[in-house]
């Protein structure tokens, strides 16, 4: 079976409606800035954390403020340690250059799915999926532990990296379900063999409301050796997300990070409003800002969502092809 996604999304176009020639121009000439209802629920994930660089839990509504391209927003919809069921998708990366760390990578992360499905909401599902020059859905999404476990034994790769291409298909299917959606990608940050770019894998992930957790594996220690870049490049997603980015060495660290994963995981807050009075541009990307009325917290929420917009939308995004598990991609 062979899955081909692409992803053709729409932005709505504000029309005015003109009574004659020269009225139209004269509203034209003195048009106030274009405002936009929109009914849609736009929901926001959110994690604190005090100066010490501690989760803080417990806050309140009036705690928080949100403004849609600079307008603030009445939250409607407040849930402090949201219980939302989880749609996590865990991406491996076994190119060549992390190849040789690779069973360090699979066993941290059996750990982390583990302490993930057996001490959450029963409805938490995990999706896995491994990546080198191709995309490779080991397993859909599911409850089952023993099973995503027995499948990422059996991870394995060469070759190149489609990193932005297994993030975009990841946000492409965490799209489909509802909830609180995670993208949990282990890499080095290397990207030689993606058709995607890094903007269409993030906002691909945008579009699915989805926080992006990168886990970056440094085979290579030396600067001079790293894949910078590529680092760089994932901290920016990250942070486009309201996710975080973590760098650390093999064994406990790496453990120690799956666990901060799961403790954030933990304690988020789940923040919606419905847009009113947001004032539109051209560009269909809404900027997003979260703030605590506490200047001794910090805040971490993804920083924009698509929505309305005063123009033409985007065009259709190019499909990616991706292989369950055990057959070969057909180029």
């Amino acid at each position: 079976m062979f899955r081909w996604l692409a992803s053709y999304k729409a932005v709505a176009v504000a029309v005015t409606a003109s009574v004659g020639v020269v009225c139209a121009t004269l509203v034209a000439q003195q048009a106030p800035p274009i405002f936009r209802a929109n009914v849609n629920l736009v929901h926001v994930l959110a994690s604190v954390k005090n100066a010490k660089g501690e989760l803080v839990g417990k806050l309140q509504k009036s705690d928080f403020r949100i403004f849609d391209n600079g307008a603030e927003q009445e939250i409607k919809v407040f849930e402090p340690q949201s219980l939302q069921p989880l749609s996590v998708a865990l991406m491996i990366d076994a190119s060549g250059s992390t190849k040789i760390d690779l069973k360090y990578e699979t066993d941290s992360a059996s750990k982390f799915l583990k302490a993930l499905l057996t001490q959450g909401n029963p409805q938490d599902a995990v999706a896995l999926y491994s990546f080198d020059s191709d995309i490779t859905a080991m397993r859909p999404f599911t409850h089952n532990f023993p099973s995503l476990d027995i499948a990422l034994k059996t991870v394995k790769g060469s070759g190149g990296t489609s990193l932005y291409d297994a993030i975009y298909f990841g946000a492409s299917d965490l799209s489909k379900r509802g909830g609180r959606k995670v993208i949990v990608v282990i890499s080095d940050g290397g990207n030689t063999t993606s058709s995607m770019g890094i903007d269409k894998a993030l906002k691909e992930a945008q579009l699915a409301d989805a926080v992006i957790y990168p886990v970056v594996v440094v085979p290579i220690t030396n600067e001079a050796g790293r894949n910078t870049g590529g680092e760089h490049a994932l901290i920016f997603m990250a942070e486009g997300t309201g996710g975080r980015t973590f760098f650390p060495n093999f064994g406990q660290q790496l453990d120690a990070a799956f666990a901060d994963i799961i403790a954030e995981l933990r304690t988020q807050y789940f923040l919606g409003y419905y847009p009113q009075n947001v004032p539109l541009t051209k560009n269909p990307f809404h900027k997003l800002e979260v703030r605590l009325a506490s200047p001794d917290l910090r805040v971490s929420a993804r920083n924009g969502y698509y929505g309305d917009a005063e123009g033409a939308g985007s065009a259709a995004d190019a499909p990616i092809a991706v292989t369950p598990a055990g057959m070969t991609k057909k180029k």
